[in-house]
């Protein structure tokens, strides 16, 4: 089972990664991100990487990139770590990439979810999603949350990672 862990800071480099494989130039990039404290990470996007709301990201935005932390990861500095989810960070929004349970409590028993008719449900295609939320790794986007542990929040979105779970199976 994946460990999501994330890092929030303002990208200050974007550029093409190179696999050593097949994969045609340019489909990879490597985003460098810096937070408030100076610390680094290098982001691997691939073409598997979601961007929540499919938004095209630029040196300058604000950004948090989601991982696996059980991923193997090389032994460099700065760290360089394959991102599964990306978000431009927007005020007034908040985005959590984790497994929730079936009371929809995160994996971290630090967010519950309530549901609400405007929540939007979809996959990571954009098309509506009719199943359980619970039991499945989620991309919740949501914005003020109770100050209770967990914290409880009415999502604006929620994006059902179906291939990333069926992957971990």
């Amino acid at each position: 089972m994946a460990t999501f862990q994330s890092f929030y800071g303002v990208i200050t480099k974007i550029d093409d990664f190179w696999t050593g494989s097949e994969a045609p130039t340019g489909c990879y990039k490597l985003m460098s991100v810096q937070n408030k404290e100076g610390s680094i990470v290098n982001f691997v996007v691939t073409p598997n990487t979601y961007f929540v709301d499919h938004i095209t990201m630029v040196v300058g935005d604000p950004v948090i990139g989601f991982y696996d932390a059980n991923a193997p990861v090389p032994l460099i500095f700065p760290p360089q770590f394959r991102a599964i989810v990306m978000a431009r960070m927007v005020p007034g929004w908040n985005v959590k990439v984790d497994y929730f349970n079936e009371q929809l409590i995160s994996s971290d028993a630090m967010l519950k979810l309530s549901i609400a008719p405007f929540t939007q449900i979809i996959l990571e295609n954009d098309q509506a999603f009719t199943g359980s939320l619970g039991n499945r790794n989620l991309i919740v986007v949501y914005g003020a949350a109770t100050k209770s542990i967990p914290s409880q929040a009415t999502p604006y979105k929620i994006i059902i990672m179906c291939m990333y779970s069926d992957a971990l199976r």
